[in-house]
């Protein structure tokens, strides 16, 4: 079966805003067809979820306010790749400041791009097992609750609309097969 050359390409671009953690874009592209259109989209560096997996099996989960949205959601750690970062540097940090947990055994679950309709995001998923207790280094503009909960619960919370958070649950998904295959 032959398949379509789909590929847009890039004749140029603006920056319609930028801000702190986000810019917007809008390019002129050349279509398939030849013709030509505009595509605006968000940029981001990207960022790393990390599902931290307790002795018991317990998945460390945390209740944050955001913003947009005005309300409170249940979401595992996650955060932001800083410039030049490592993407694993980013979960052991990301894990670290907002839970006060470290982990002695990474494992790479997977990437997803969670907006691909208006944004280049790039989510990197790693289960952290092994954990160590420690003292959260939470920003000053960061409030969150850290609770645990068996993974099943946290399955059927998804299944009951309690956990709506897309990274949440692709990463919990990834993991759920993870550790069927692994053990």
């Amino acid at each position: 079966m032959m398949k379509l050359d789909l590929t847009e390409h890039f004749i140029s671009s603006e920056t319609i805003a930028s801000g702190g953690m986000l810019t917007v874009k809008r390019d002129q592209v050349r279509l398939p067809n030849g013709h030509t259109s505009q595509r605006e989209y968000v940029t981001h560096s990207g960022a790393v979820v990390v599902v931290p997996i307790l002795a018991n099996g317990n998945i460390i989960l945390e209740r944050q306010f955001r913003y947009p949205l005005h309300q409170v959601f249940i979401e595992l750690p996650a955060g932001k790749i800083d410039a030049g970062e490592d993407i694993l540097v980013t979960g052991q940090r990301e894990l670290m400041e907002e839970t006060g947990f470290s982990a002695t055994k990474w494992v790479k679950l997977g990437h997803q791009h969670p907006c691909i309709g208006y944004s280049n995001e790039v989510i990197h998923m790693y289960l952290a097992c092994e954990l160590i207790a420690g003292q959260h280094q939470r920003d000053a503009d960061e409030s969150l609750e850290v609770f645990d909960l068996p993974f099943e619960d946290c399955l059927s919370m998804i299944q009951s609309g309690e956990i709506t958070d897309g990274k949440t649950i692709v990463a919990l998904f990834f993991a759920e097969k993870y550790l069927i295959k692994h053990g």
